[in-house]
């Protein structure tokens, strides 16, 4: 029985499937079976309009459909799971993107199909990293420094430069992610500003709840939370 938020992802071929609704209506209809009963929410709908000679790399309907899955917690839900074994690139966004996702005609092979393409993918993980060991060998061979010893002085200590180096990392990291995420959800707080341009914060925070949108921490909003976003948009 399905539960909790959902994403919904379709793909027609043409234009003129896109604009008369033949395929999309079939992939519609299959969603809502697979939907049907328990407690869930279909937060949002993504259709793709692409012919057979489209790049995968050109498909904002997909990106779109993941970032709501983030935004809002979700899983996404496709239609066919042809829609998915045939097409790689949606195969390696979906990896990248560590959203869950199910395939409503056979909703226990999705997690299978990710499983059998990340071994081949973990096969060429095994080939990059045996040339970097290979490498690694190599600098040591001619004495040169490699890993942790490449930040640290001739007595063996991190110096208070390569301190700093490694704080700057960490800091650009964390708000790398801040930056990702209020990136995610600025769209849909401008949506409410609009809707109300008189309303605050606190307002603001109440909406997101309301539309079941976690925190980057999965926690409930709260006015300086909002604000902190506001601050970055």
């Amino acid at each position: 029985m399905a539960t909790g938020n959902f994403v919904a992802y379709y793909r027609v071929s043409t234009n003129k499937q896109g604009d008369s609704g033949l395929g999309l209506e079939a992939q519609q209809e299959m969603v809502t079976r697979y939907l049907n009963g328990g407690e869930w929410k279909l937060v949002a709908e993504y259709t793709e309009i692409e012919s057979g000679t489209r790049q995968g790399n050109d498909r904002p309907k997909l990106k779109e459909a993941l970032a709501a899955c983030k935004l809002y917690g979700a899983v996404l839900v496709i239609a066919k799971l042809d829609r998915l074994y045939r097409d790689m690139y949606m195969v390696s966004k979906l990896q990248e993107s560590g959203v869950d996702f199910v395939c409503c005609d056979n909703p226990h092979m999705g997690k299978s199909m990710i499983q059998v393409t990340a071994v081949f993918a973990e096969m060429e993980a095994d080939k990059i990293s045996q040339r970097t060991k290979e490498a690694l060998d190599a600098k040591k061979r001619r004495g040169e420094p490699t890993g942790a010893s490449c930040w640290k002085d001739r007595s063996g200590v991190l110096s208070a430069e390569n301190q700093e180096k490694g704080r700057s990392i960490a800091a650009a990291s964390i708000k790398a992610k801040a930056d990702e995420f209020a990136a995610l959800v600025l769209p849909t707080i401008n949506d409410i500003r609009t809707s109300n341009p008189s309303i605050t914060a606190y307002g603001i925070a109440k909406e997101l709840a309301s539309k079941n949108i976690p925190t980057a921490r999965g926690s409930h909003w709260t006015t300086q939370a909002v604000k902190n976003i506001l601050a970055r948009g």
